[in-house]
Formats: C-alpha cells, structure tokens, sequence
C-alpha cells in the first residue's frame, strides 16, 4: 500500500519482532505493550499491527494515562514458543538538525517559573518512588546548570556531558539498575543516558519525560553508525511550557531529528516497556530475541 506523502515528511516502516522460548509448557501467558507509534504533530502514524503467536484467547487496545497506545493479550494454549510480531508505517516531520533550530532561549530558572503555572506538567517535575534525584546526581549536574542560563544551552551540554563521560555499554546495566549506580560506574546503554538526563532537569525543578521509539541511520560513506540504529531505542525530552517539549538523545550526542520515530512516553521506562507480562509454568529457564528493522520508504 502506497500513502501519500506531505513535504518534508520522511516515510518509515518499522518491523519489530519479539520471541520467548521456555524450556518447559506454559499453560497460560498475559501480555502488555506499547508499540504502536504515537501520533501528534510532526508525526503521522500510517498503518500499524500486532500479531501474537500462539494466538490469544483474549486482546484489546487501548490508551493509557499518557496518551500512548497500549495492547493487552492472553494466550491460553499450552506453548513453549511465543512470537508477538510488530508492523508500522510512519511518516515523520518533526524534529530538528541542530540545537541553533530551536527557538526558545528562556533561562532555565524562567522555564521552572512557567512550569509552576502548567499542571499537566508537574507529573513529569517530580521524583520516582524510589528517588532518582541524589545527592551525587545534582553534584554532578551542578555545572552544567550555572544561573541565568538558556535552557537550551543546558540541554545541550547536559546531552555532550552524558554521551563524552558516560561509556555505552551493552549489558552493564538491567532496567532496574538506579541512576547512581549508572553514575558510579560511568556506564550504561539508551535507556540509563535518558534517565540520567532526566534526573538531572527533574533535581532542578524541570518537566522531563522518558520516550521510548526507534531511530534510523544511513551513515554516510566513511561516517560511524549511530548506536541504537534497528532497535529499540529511549531519549528524553524536556519541557519548555506551553504546551513545547524539546527531545535530545545524549546517546548520540544530539538533538532528535526526522530520523527518530516515537512509540511511547512516561514518567520513565516503567511506565512504557516495548512488552512486559506473566506466564504460569514451571519452566526453570527462557530466553528473549528481539530483532527490528527500521526502513526508509
């Protein structure tokens, strides 16, 4: 199916494919997800589907207190192979090339100011239960946020800081392990660089939201991959008021451009995993496998 195409909008198709294999029969398996790409402005979400294998007894779709989109399945056959298949098609417009793009240079204290005045905003202002907000994350951040500052330059650097001093490391981290620890031991993947930039706006009085997506890169000749290309992938996005949200990706150092794609956000990871859910077995051990393909149309 061709869809129509408005200026400057790239078109994307997302595949993303998710298998648990158990080494005993589950008798009864719930699922919950977020992998339907959100809409708003800047990005139209074309066609999307979801297909579980076993197939379920029971589905329904629905939106949650965020806005995102969510599914629910219940597979009741007797299995040891689950497959729950994602496919969308996007056309995105949002987003910007540089920082200089965005047009709000208010100081981060005059932001704050304007946050106090938006309600809807301050779920996104406070700490998570446990805290995030320590005393060595606001040490740490404390540079960063000199008085009188443009927010804009703050996001930038707090972006540059986490990617230059914070090493990506695959499978130093779970997604339970706490900003500090991701502090401590200056490591981490996507989600922990997103995290930590939030606590670190959060500490100060700011709106930061976790968003989950997918980014797409076709490096030049001669250029680096960018990491989190064809999979999942998390960034933040800070509130300027007014209704204006900026997302940066200190994975990559920076501002999110037409190359990224959202799912899903929330207060943090918790609030929007790619899939969670429960199984009743006596199955001693299982795996995962995600795979996704992220293509230009």
């Amino acid at each position: 199916m061709e869809f129509a195409r408005e200026p400057q909008e790239r078109l994307f198709q997302v595949v993303h494919r998710t298998v648990y294999e158990y080494d005993d029969d589950v008798t009864s398996s719930y699922g919950r997800g977020f992998l339907c790409p959100r809409e708003f402005e800047g990005q139209r979400r074309l066609s999307h589907s979801v297909t579980v294998d076993p197939e379920p007894e029971d589905q329904s779709t629905g939106i949650d207190a965020f806005g995102n989109h969510d599914f629910y399945f219940h597979v009741t056959r007797t299995h040891r192979r689950l497959v729950v298949d994602a496919a969308s098609q996007i056309a995105v417009r949002s987003g910007f090339s540089s920082w200089e793009d965005w047009d709000d240079r208010a100081e981060w204290e005059d932001v704050r100011l304007r946050l106090n005045q938006e309600p809807l905003a301050q779920q996104y202002v406070l700490d998570l239960d446990p805290p995030e907000i320590t005393e060595e994350v606001l040490a740490w951040a404390a540079p960063t946020f000199s008085p009188r500052r443009p927010l804009i330059d703050v996001v930038a650097e707090l972006t540059h800081r986490i990617h230059h001093e914070l090493s990506y490391t695959q499978g130093s981290t779970t997604v339970s392990t706490k900003v500090a620890s991701v502090l401590a031991q200056r490591s981490g993947v996507c989600q922990d660089f997103a995290r930590l930039a939030i606590a670190c706006l959060r500490g100060h009085g700011l709106a930061a939201r976790y968003v989950s997506g997918y980014l797409l890169t076709n490096p030049p000749p001669g250029q680096p991959k960018l990491v989190g290309a064809d999979a999942t992938h998390a960034w933040p996005a800070v509130g300027f008021g007014r209704g204006r949200w900026l997302a940066f990706d200190p994975t990559n150092d920076k501002i999110v451009g037409n190359e990224y794609v959202t799912c899903a956000w929330g207060r943090d990871y918790a609030d929007v995993p790619p899939l969670r859910g429960v199984i009743y077995s006596e199955a001693k051990s299982s795996t995962i496998g995600v795979s996704v393909d992220v293509a230009e149309l």
